[in-house]
């Protein structure tokens, strides 16, 4: 999907946001997602991240 648009400030659909806001976002969850999975490893096996 990026690739079809080298221009980052294009905005989308019906809401017009901007292509930069929605990789932002996507790596903003993503990022949310993996500290949620560290915080369930660290309660079955014990180990604290470092």
């Amino acid at each position: 999907m990026l690739a079809e648009h080298p221009d980052l400030s294009v905005r989308l659909g019906k809401d017009a946001i901007a292509v930069r806001e929605l990789l932002v976002h996507r790596i903003e969850e993503y990022a949310r997602h993996c500290g949620h999975a560290d915080l369930l490893r660290e309660c079955i096996d014990g180990r604290v991240g470092q």
